[in-house]
Parts: structure tokens; sequence; C-alpha cells
């Protein structure tokens, strides 16, 4: 019976404004209630549509700013999947390949040498793997860039961390240096190529690297808990993304809501289509969404605090998989469920294999780690829970 009723269920969902699961507005009120964050967006979603839609809590505490199931937010690290993406796409349309060396479209890596004097020779697929080993871009000269081309010589001038493939180590260079080959074989700057090839075709009104005033004044506030006290105090947004001037960095630059993430979301999980535009061929996907990092412990539970869950991970094209689901916020998932988080407690999740979509749309600046975020346990659970029903 459940199956047969599916259908129906989504097609009138999808004419609904705002779609609710029980239990999850509930385990979200819960949330806020603790301090743990100001307010958030969810999305439970299927290929077809969206099952849940729900916004609880406050955009703006001091100015008493309910949240909106529009608001929107610093993503963060949720902008590299995109980015994964872009290069998919340019692979889907024969002009690289993910195996091709990185010097081939940006030459000045040729020179690069690993910690042992080594030519580097790295590929498309460690930068996106995070384990290239490439030195991170900081410092004054890093924050007085403009473009991404300005970020290539402060990463060749830091020291490699270690030997190509050695191990897993969260890079952003590695993420924005294949921002920047979008950029080289397109021939547009890596914010005109998502607007043109990726938001516009998939509706995505409200994505974007430098949000417009209007859309300045639907960003939720940023909150980070004080240690003493246990409340939320407001934080700035981050200097050095959301403005224009500086570079469009696909490890983290972008502003989004959970409509907008959500249909990206449902693209991936349709196998590269939405609404019958296509933007990666199955294949695509498949590769973006597979581990390419071996036996490689990986990710953010590798720590004892966080459950010593490196193994259970892998990653992707610059996405997160879960090889193997782990006690907590992972044991409602399947094998192969791939996503990102992002600094601010963002949260996006696939699981291929129940078709299901998880959204989350927070601003809480200091969870000690975003991904075991007691939120994102919460939301998930109730969203289980209330699917299983």
């Amino acid at each position: 019976m459940r199956t047969l009723l599916l259908p129906f269920l989504l097609s009138s969902l999808a004419f609904a404004d705002t779609p609710k699961l029980p239990g999850i507005g509930e385990a979200m009120q819960k949330m806020i209630a603790k301090g743990e964050v100001a307010g958030a967006v969810t999305v439970v979603a299927k290929k077809d549509g969206v099952l849940h839609l729900e916004a609880n809590g406050m955009a703006d505490i001091e100015k008493q700013k309910a949240m909106s199931v529009d608001s929107m937010g610093w993503i963060a690290s949720m902008t590299k999947p995109i980015t994964g993406t872009a290069i998919m796409m340019l692979q889907d349309e024969g002009k690289l390949n993910i195996a091709d060396p990185v010097a081939k479209y940006l030459p000045e890596f040729a020179a690069l040498k690993t910690p042992s004097g080594k030519s580097a020779n790295l590929t498309i697929t460690q930068i996106l793997t995070h384990t290239s080993g490439l030195g991170e871009a900081k410092g004054p000269k890093a924050d007085e860039a403009h473009t991404l081309a300005d970020l290539v010589p402060i990463w060749l001038a830091t020291p490699m961390q270690f030997e190509p493939g050695e191990k897993w180590q969260y890079c952003q260079s590695g993420i924005n240096a294949a921002s920047r080959i979008v950029e080289v074989i397109s021939g547009m700057t890596f914010d005109e190529f998502l607007q043109k090839r990726l938001f516009d075709p998939l509706g995505m009104k409200n994505t974007t690297f430098y949000p417009t005033d209007a859309q300045w004044s639907t960003v939720a506030t940023g909150y980070a808990k004080n240690k003493e006290t246990g409340k939320l105090e407001a934080v700035p947004p981050r200097a050095d993304f959301g403005k224009r001037g500086r570079p469009p960095q696909g490890n983290g630059g972008l502003y989004s809501c959970a409509k907008d993430y959500t249909r990206f979301c449902r693209m991936l999980l349709n196998g590269g289509t939405l609404e019958g535009k296509r933007i990666l061929s199955p294949e695509a996907v498949k590769i973006l969404s597979s581990v390419h990092t071996g036996d490689l412990p990986c990710g953010f539970f590798q720590k004892p605090e966080f459950g010593s869950h490196g193994k259970n991970y892998g990653w992707g094209i610059g996405t997160c998989v879960l090889k193997e689901p782990h006690e907590g916020l992972a044991t409602m998932l399947s094998p192969g469920t791939f996503g990102h988080g992002g600094a601010w407690g963002t949260q996006a999740w696939i699981d291929p294999k129940k078709e299901v979509i998880y959204v989350l749309i927070v601003q809480r600046a200091n969870f000690p780690n975003s991904d075991a975020s007691p939120v994102r346990e919460a939301f998930q659970n109730a969203a289980a829970k209330a699917l299983g029903k």
C-alpha cells in the first residue's frame, strides 16, 4: 500500500507550499530551546519532489526576525560538491579527464615538488579528494587576492604538506585549484560558469558567491555559542567570502537557501537531470559520488571524540561518501550516501539506496564538528522516524 501511495503523495506535495513531516519541527524546536541554533530550515526530498519543508526559530534574534523557508545562509563547504559537479560537466564534454595532471591546465604546477623532492604530478582527482598534499594559501597575500588566478602562486609558494596520495587531509587550496581549472577551460570566471551552466538551468535563483542587497536582507545571522554562558551571540559574516572583489572560491564561497540546494541534490539523485534538463550524465554522477580514496581513513569523524570512524568514510569528486553506516547520525543512512557539510552547520546528504535527500540550513559558527552536530542528528533521526511511518 505504501508503494502505491507514494506517487500520489509526491505529486500532491509538489503543489504544497510547505509540506511537513511529523516530528521534525518539534526536534528543531528542542535544539533551539537548548541554544544550539537560533533557527533552522529543514528539507526532506525524493527524486520527484519535496516531502518536507519547514522553518523554525529565528533568522535574527535581536531583530526578532523569524526564520523563513526562503532564508539564505552561508553554505561554506557545501560549495565543494558544486565545484566537483562543474569539473564533471567538463569531463562529460570531453574537455578534461579527472585523471589528467593539474599542470595540463595550470602550467605553473609543473614545477611543484613534494617534501621528498620529487615532481608532484598532481592529478585533478587528488586535488578534489584531499589527497594532494598541496599547501594552503594563507596570510596577507591571500587576503589581497581578487581572482582565483591570484591565488595560484600563493599555493605554489607554500611547501607541500605530504607526498601525494599518502593520506587524506582536508585541503582548501586543492578545491580552489579545481575551480581555476574550470575558468581556464571555459573562458569564464568560476561564478559566471556556475550561474550560466548550473544555477540558471536548475532554477537556483538564490545561490551566489555575491549576494545582492535584496539577498543579503534574507541571509540569516550567524551565531556562536558562548562557552561560559551557553548563550548564542551574533557573529559577523566571514570577510573572505560574499563580497565582490574577492575570488569566487569553490571551497566554500557560496550563499544559498534550502530550496535551491535541494534542487541541486534532486538533480544528482535523478542521475544528472531535473525537470527535463540534463546537467550531468549518469556516469558522471556515479564518478562524483564514488570513493576515489581507497582504504585511506577520511572525513571528520576520525578523532576518538567523534567515534574514530575514519574507515567508515571515503571521498568522491568534491563529495564525502559514507562507506559503512555507524552509530549515531549515520544509523539511518545507507552505504553510498554522499554529500557534504559546511562550517556553520549546514548539511546536505543524498541516500541513493533509499532515494532520500536531507538538507539542513542553520548558521552556527562554533560547533566542535558541524558534521557531528546534535542538530544534524536530531533532524535526521526525526526525518527517518517520520519516513518509517
